[in-house]
C-alpha cells in the first residue's frame, strides 16, 4: 500500500496541470492511523464531487466488541459518529478554494431517525468505514494541488481521530447513545410479548417543528398515558417508565379538529424507526411492520387481487387480479391494504383525511338507497374486524367525521387538547360492540400471492449499464420510468430511496425472473443484506456514501408502485 507521502509527491507533480491529472490519484494511502481511499474522482469541478473513503482498524479506534456484535448498538454508534464527522466537515467545507465545487467537503446528514447508512460502517470487531465526499480544488480547469493538500493533509487528519476514535469521545456520551439503543430494543421486543401495536411514553413530545421538519416543537404539550391504558416497565437503563400501551385489535383514535389526533398518529409512523435523544419520540415505539394506508389517486395497480374489498365493477374488469396505470381512490387504498398484507403487516395505520370515503365507510342512509348489489365496494369498516379476527392484523384508525366504526373499534382514545382520553366505555353506553363479518374470499397472506415482476424495457443498459435517478423521498427514475413514493408516507430520508433504487437494479439482474413473487424477492434481500450490508451495492469496489437501508415494507411498496416493471 501507497503512504500518505506517496500521496503527497504525486500531488505537488500534478499542481497546475489540468484536471484530469487528478484521476492519476486513485487509490489507498496509509496515513497511520487511518487508510484514506481516493475511489472516484470527478470529471472536472463542476461534477458531482470525489468519492473518498477512510478505513480505521477496530485496535486503533477501539470501539466496544459487545456493542459492534449487535445490530441496534452498532447502528446506533454508526449514527453517532457520523453525526459529529458530517459537522466537522461542514465546517471546513469551502475553505479550500477554487471554481465550481472547489474545496467542498461532506458527507451524509443524519435527520431525527437513526438509520443503517453506507457513510458510516462499524465491523462487527470495530474497525470503522467513513464515506464522503470531496471537490477537488482547480483555478478554472487546472489543478490547485496546495489546496487539495489543505484538505487531505491539514483538515481531514484533524477530523478522523475526534470523530472514529472512541478515544475522542466521553465516555457518558458513548454510554447514553448504548444505553438509549438497548432500552429501545427492550422497548420493541415487549411490544411482541405483551401483544401491543406501539407505545407511547409519559413525557413524549409529539408536535413537530413544522411540517417541513422532524425537529419537535418547543413548548408543546408533553404527552400524558390515559390511565385505562397506561402501562410501567423497567427498563435496562433509563429505569422506570411509564406510558400509554396501544393494544393488538382496532383502535380509533378521534375528537375535534386541530386537537392531535393526527399529530399522534404521524407519531406512530414514525415509530417505526428509533430516534436520538432529544428528539421527544425516543420512547414512542410501533410494530416495526406497521404500514401507513392511505389513498393514492394515479398510482399504478399490478395485478393485485383487491376483489376482498372490490368486485362487480359495471365494466366487468377483473378485480382478482386487478391492473390500471390510474387508480381511484377507492381501488388504490384496496391496493395498499392487500399489497401491506403479502408483504407481512401485522399493524395498519390509517387517517380518515387521507382515505377514500367511499373505500371506509357506507352509512345506513346511502345503504338504504343504493342497494349492496348496486354497490361494488365492501367499505374498510365492515372488514376490518375479519382483517383482525382472522389474519391478526390490527388496525389503528383517526377518525373525525363518522361514528361507524365504533361498535367494531376495541379501544376508542379521544384526543382532547393533545391530551388523550379512552372513551371506550362511554362510547360502549351508546354504541354496543359489533362483530361484522362481510362475505367474500380470503385476503391473500404472505407467501400466497403468484404476483411476481421481470424487469421491462427502462432496465435495458445502454452503454453498459442503466441510468438512474434519485428523486429524494418524492421516489426514483430508472431509465424513463417513475417510481412515485410522495405517498409512501414512512419513506423518511432520501438516502433510503437511493438505496431502493440500487436495490431495484441488483435485482433487476437475476432475481426478478417472472417467478419471485414480492414477498420473496423483499426475503432475498433481507437475507443478502443481513450478510453483506452494502457491500452488496459495491461495483469494482466502490461503495456509495449516500445509501440508507429502508425497510422490507418500503421495498415492497416501490416494487408494486413501479411503472418499469412487467408483471405475471
Amino acid at each position: 500500500m501507497k503512504t500518505k507521502n506517496d500521496l503527497l509527491r504525486a500531488l505537488r507533480s500534478i499542481d497546475r496541470r489540468g484536471y484530469p491529472a487528478y484521476k492519476s490519484l486513485k487509490g489507498s494511502y496509509d496515513f497511520g492511523d487511518y487508510v484514506l481511499h481516493i475511489v472516484h474522482v470527478q470529471g472536472d469541478p463542476f461534477a458531482s464531487p470525489s468519492d473518498l473513503a477512510v478505513t480505521v482498524k477496530a485496535q486503533d479506534a477501539r470501539w466496544p466488541e459487545s456493542a459492534c456484535g449487535r445490530y441496534e448498538t452498532r447502528v446506533a454508534l454508526q449514527d453517532m459518529i457520523l453525526r459529529r464527522f458530517s459537522l466537522r466537515l461542514c465546517r471546513v467545507s469551502g475553505k479550500a478554494g477554487g471554481s465550481g465545487k472547489s474545496g467542498n467537503l461532506s458527507a451524509s446528514r443524519p435527520g431525527q431517525e437513526i438509520l443503517d447508512r453506507s457513510a458510516c460502517q462499524l465491523g462487527r470487531a470495530g474497525d470503522v468505514t467513513l464515506r464522503f465526499y470531496a471537490g477537488f480544488p482547480a483555478a478554472g480547469r487546472t489543478v490547485l494541488a496546495g489546496e487539495l493538500e489543505k484538505m487531505l493533509f491539514q483538515y481531514l487528519p484533524e477530523i478522523v481521530p475526534e470523530s472514529a476514535y472512541a478515544g475522542a469521545w466521553k465516555k457518558e456520551t458513548v454510554r447514553g447513545v448504548l444505553d438509549l439503543a438497548e432500552d429501545q430494543a427492550f422497548l420493541r421486543s415487549e411490544l411482541e410479548k405483551r401483544s401491543l401495536c406501539a407505545f407511547v411514553a409519559d413525557g413524549a413530545v409529539l408536535p413537530r417543528e413544522s411540517g417541513i421538519s422532524q425537529r419537535p416543537l418547543r413548548d408543546a404539550r408533553p404527552f400524558r398515558s390515559p390511565e385505562e391504558d397506561r402501562i410501567t416497565l423497567e427498563l435496562p437503563h433509563h429505569g422506570t417508565i411509564s406510558g400509554m400501551a396501544v393494544k393488538r385489535g382496532i383502535t380509533l383514535i378521534i375528537g375535534g379538529g386541530y386537537h392531535g389526533k393526527s399529530t399522534l398518529l404521524k407519531a406512530l409512523e414514525r415509530g417505526v424507526y428509533n430516534h436520538i435523544a432529544g428528539d421527544g419520540r425516543e420512547y414512542v415505539v410501533t410494530d416495526d411492520t406497521a404500514v401507513k394506508i392511505r389513498a393514492e389517486d394515479g398510482r399504478c395497480v399490478n395485478g393485485d387481487d383487491i376483489s376482498w374489498f372490490i368486485n362487480r365493477l359495471p365494466n366487468k374488469k377483473d378485480t382478482t387480479a386487478f391492473f390500471t396505470e390510474n387508480a381511484s381512490g377507492s381501488t388504490s387504498q384496496a391496493a395498499a391494504v392487500v399489497e401491506a398484507v403479502e408483504c407481512g403487516s401485522k399493524t395498519l395505520l390509517m387517517d380518515e383525511d387521507t382515505c377514500a370515503t367511499n373505500f371506509m365507510v357506507r352509512d345506513d342512509l346511502m345503504q338504504k338507497i343504493v342497494s349492496e348489489d348496486e354497490e361494488p365496494i365492501t367499505p374498510f369498516s365492515s372488514r376490518m374486524r375479519a382483517l383482525y379476527e382472522k389474519a391478526g392484523i390490527s388496525t389503528i384508525l383517526v377518525a373525525g367525521s363518522s361514528g361507524a366504526f365504533f361498535g367494531r373499534a376495541d379501544t376508542i382514545i379521544q384526543m382532547d387538547r393533545y391530551e388523550p382520553k379512552d372513551v371506550t366505555d362511554r362510547v360502549r353506553k351508546l354504541v354496543p360492540f359489533q362483530y361484522e363479518e362481510a362475505g367474500g374470499s380470503a385476503l391473500t397472506g404472505p407467501d400466497q400471492s403468484s404476483r411476481a415482476p421481470r424487469p421491462g424495457n427502462d432496465f435495458k443498459e445502454q452503454r453498459g449499464r442503466v441510468k438512474h435517478k434519485n428523486l429524494g423521498t418524492e421516489g426514483f427514475l430508472i431509465g424513463h420510468g417513475e417510481t412515485d413514493l410522495r405517498l409512501v408516507e414512512q419513506l423518511a430520508d432520501r438516502e433510503q430511496s437511493e438505496c431502493l433504487a440500487r436495490t431495484f437494479l441488483r435485482m433487476a439482474k437475476s432475481e426478478m425472473d417472472g417467478r419471485k413473487n414480492v414477498a420473496s424477492l423483499v426475503r432475498g434481500w433481507e437475507e443478502a443484506f443481513r450478510k453483506e450490508g452494502f457491500g452488496m451495492y459495491g461495483e469494482d469496489g466502490r461503495i456509495s456514501g449516500n445509501m440508507a437501508k429502508p425497510r422490507k415494507e418500503e421495498l415492497a411498496a416501490a416494487l408494486n408502485r413501479c411503472r418499469g416493471l412487467v408483471w405475471r
